[in-house]
């Protein structure tokens, strides 16, 4: 009976630190300048963090996710509540382009500046956009222009398990 306890808890522990580190954070380096160039988000559906810094305005960033027919694209642009990102106007705010594997496109709306704390890292973000809608099966393409230096995450998917991330 111990014997049992003892692996009912060790199992207990390795699901906790899986459901702990589910979230991934992806950062998008200076290079990952198109679609193309970033990663590739096996799996859209998983929750990803993806982080990226600019020096100056008129930069991008930009990555990719896969999805299939009828998977749900759920998309966040968010920033930390710390300065000089939570000073930043709404104009000097980056602008997200989304692309869908047929070619539509949308640019997130900024319509807000919710506060959210992210007990695992310890951090208050802002949301600043969000969107879900159905996605088509293929693959997505997501452009990150600045318009002023900062810090930016941008998050996609809502499934909080171990996702796989590639680059070219």
């Amino acid at each position: 009976m111990q014997k049992i306890a003892v692996l009912l808890s060790l199992a207990l522990l390795g699901f906790a630190a899986q459901s702990a580190s589910a979230h991934q954070p992806v950062a998008l380096k200076a290079s990952d300048k198109t679609p193309a160039a970033g990663p590739l988000l096996v799996d859209g559906t998983i929750s990803f963090a993806i982080t990226m810094s600019f020096s100056k305005s008129k930069q991008v960033r930009a990555f990719r996710a896969g999805f299939a027919e009828g998977d749900s694209l759920a998309v966040q642009l968010l920033i930390y509540d710390e300065k000089p990102e939570k000073n930043l106007s709404k104009k000097q705010l980056p602008l997200l382009k989304v692309t869908s594997p047929s070619g539509a496109s949308f640019t997130l709306p900024i319509t807000e500046r919710t506060s959210f704390y992210e007990t695992w890292g310890k951090r208050t973000y802002l949301y600043l956009g969000r969107a879900t809608e159905i996605a088509e099966a293929g693959i997505y393409s997501f452009e990150i222009t600045s318009r002023a230096p900062g810090r930016f995450i941008v998050g996609v998917g809502e499934r909080e398990v171990p996702g796989e991330v590639t680059r070219d």
